[in-house]
């Protein structure tokens, strides 16, 4: 038998289960990605068997979170995730369910499920399994929810911005019914723990297509809602795409009039994307004014000064501006990159002098940098220590 996946693991889970007695299949995303002739990233199994009688076929697992019927199978140097077939109660806070049934049909199981595109499921033979015409929805490439929308995103409210993401991911349309669903339900987007928001939006900034994620966001409400909004949609589309999720977040500390550190700390970025952002916001507002000067170039990276002239052609299109070739070419030509570069360091200001150590050697070391990068003198012994001991006697 032709294996869909490659991960022998999973075929070996699912033959297990069924020798047991228990029904077994792929679901989700990895049926979803093979439809779509994608590799799947992640493989999920789910099963009528319940997690005392998962445990039971396998030698090794790990309860990553029985109380919703999720067993890990450690098997063949795999880690197989296989979740009992399930029903949900309410949802008291819109995020996760007060108790889960488990239940003995698969269908009962694939009614829960956010979307039909995601609620597809495959026996280990490659036959699919679809209840809610999800493949015809794939083929159409349409998002829409499973069953009753509201009911959908009150179970789980952040399977509405889930919805805007896969627009942006897939390049698909959001159904009527379920985007209509989404702005009636925005406000129910409050409650959702911020880290879990900023997830979805990593991943819509760098998807196929932002551009119409973005829109969506901003119609239905959502993006209100989540404080993320701009009227700079011409620069935004001049601004696309994003190579990173950071530059997404930089965009809206940039262009869309949030400052940095009001979106650092609403959206709990981590601090590599603050100081990213941060970057960027000072480099674009030098840039409005003046071209980058040496220091620009020694003092940023490259993904930061890259950003910011992005944005700044985004806002100035007429405007002479750089491509990243240029940028690239100016910065390698820097006589050095950092400090480290230096052939010196403060032992050889020590001996030259005769002097003890002491602070004034870390200024001698800023002012030679600052030297060789303007090119008063070569990055070379000899060069600097005759800079540095005629500057230093006149300064004496």
């Amino acid at each position: 038998m032709a294996k869909i996946f490659d991960s022998s693991a999973s075929y070996e889970v699912i033959r297990r289960l069924e020798i047991a007695g228990h029904e077994a299949v792929f679901v989700g995303g990895a049926v979803r990605d093979h439809l779509l002739k994608k590799t799947a990233k992640d493989i999920d199994i789910a099963t009528s068997a319940e997690p005392d009688e998962v445990k039971a076929v396998f030698d090794n697992t790990i309860d990553v979170g029985i109380a919703h019927g999720t067993v890990l199978v450690l098997i063949e140097n795999e880690a197989i995730e296989v979740t009992t077939f399930r029903t949900e109660g309410t949802y008291t806070d819109h995020r996760r369910p007060d108790h889960v049934h488990f239940v003995k049909t698969l269908r009962e199981d694939l009614l829960r499920r956010d979307f039909t595109i995601n609620a597809l499921a495959m026996t280990k033979s490659g036959q699919i399994i679809d209840l809610f015409d999800g493949e015809k929805d794939l083929n159409e490439r349409v998002i829409r929810a499973v069953g009753n929308q509201a009911e959908r995103f009150h179970e789980d409210a952040l399977r509405m911005l889930r919805a805007v993401r896969f627009s942006s991911v897939l390049d698909f349309d959001i159904e009527a019914g379920t985007l209509q669903a989404i702005h009636d339900n925005a406000h129910q987007i409050k409650h959702v723990s911020i880290e879990r928001i900023k997830i979805e939006l990593d991943k819509l900034f760098t998807g196929v297509n932002p551009m119409k994620a973005l829109n969506i966001l901003f119609s239905s409400q959502l993006g209100k809602e989540l404080s993320l909004c701009t009227d700079k949609m011409e620069e935004l589309k001049r601004a696309l795409p994003f190579n990173t999720a950071s530059e997404g977040w930089a965009f809206f500390a940039t262009i869309a009039g949030i400052t940095p550190s009001e979106l650092a700390n609403h959206f709990k970025l981590s601090n590599e994307e603050r100081n990213f952002i941060k970057a960027v916001h000072k480099i674009y507002t030098k840039r409005l004014t003046s071209d980058y000067t040496i220091n620009d170039y020694y003092l940023h990276g490259l993904p930061e000064l890259k950003c910011a002239e992005k944005f700044f052609h985004a806002t100035s299109e007429d405007s002479v501006t750089l491509t990243d070739l240029d940028i690239e070419a100016n910065k390698n030509s820097l006589p050095i990159q950092s400090k480290q570069d230096l052939v010196v360091n403060g032992k050889d200001l020590i001996e030259w002098t005769g002097l003890s150590g002491g602070p004034w050697t870390g200024k001698w070391i800023g002012k030679i940098e600052q030297a060789v990068l303007h090119g008063k003198c070569e990055n070379t012994l000899i060069d600097i220590k005759d800079w540095f001991m005629n500057d230093f006697k006149c300064e004496k």
